[in-house]
């Protein structure tokens, strides 16, 4: 049984802009916007499946969605930081951010780490593979990340080199334990044409 799980990244936010620890930031005008305009540029799907983020939630709405909210791909939990941004993080403990970025076990800020972030996706990832078809989840990036890492097989410090912009598909096809990724296309793009270089 194939399955075919396609995640899109949520619009771009103010917290996004700031980058800021998510503290339920809604979507601003721009980002509302190029959601709604890259409506209907998706196939059909047999689920879709939302994030319970403000911004994730907002985005499923802009493109036309009306998904299932399931707590499971919820974004990264980051504790005492929620709301901060990094900058004002990494002044304040330069060390503990310093651990953080590269310890995928460490979590200073009382949240979730890395390492447990990544066992909860695969956790959810290996659910979602139970149904054929194609579901949608639109997910935080970090969801997106943690999908890869675990998918490719890749070690869990890669988890922080894995560039998710906003509104873009990543596409996971295939089975539990067995992956084909393919990353980053901007919504709004036909589906299986060849896009051309990416800037």
């Amino acid at each position: 049984m194939t399955s075919r799980v396609m995640m899109i990244s949520p619009a771009i936010s103010a917290a996004l802009r700031e980058a800021r620890f998510d503290d339920g930031c809604p979507l601003d005008a721009t980002g509302a916007a190029r959601a709604r305009s890259a409506a209907g540029s998706l196939p059909a799907a047999q689920r879709v499946l939302v994030s319970p983020t403000a911004r994730c939630r907002e985005t499923a709405s802009a493109l036309g969605f009306d998904g299932t909210v399931e707590s499971a791909p919820a974004g990264l939990d980051v504790g005492g930081w929620r709301g901060r941004t990094l900058a004002d993080v990494s002044a304040d403990a330069p060390e503990a951010v310093a651990l953080w970025l590269a310890d995928p076990t460490a979590a200073p800020h009382g949240g979730e780490s890395v390492h447990q972030l990544c066992e909860r996706v695969a956790a959810w990832l290996d659910e979602v593979a139970r149904f054929s078809g194609r579901t949608v989840a639109v997910v935080e990036p970090e969801i997106v990340r943690a999908a890869a890492v675990r998918a490719l097989g890749a070690p869990e410090s890669a988890f922080w080199r894995i560039d998710v912009p906003p509104l873009t598909v990543t596409e996971f096809s295939g089975r539990a334990g067995r992956w084909n990724a393919t990353f980053g296309r901007p919504l709004g793009h036909a589906e299986g044409g060849d896009q051309g270089s990416s800037h």
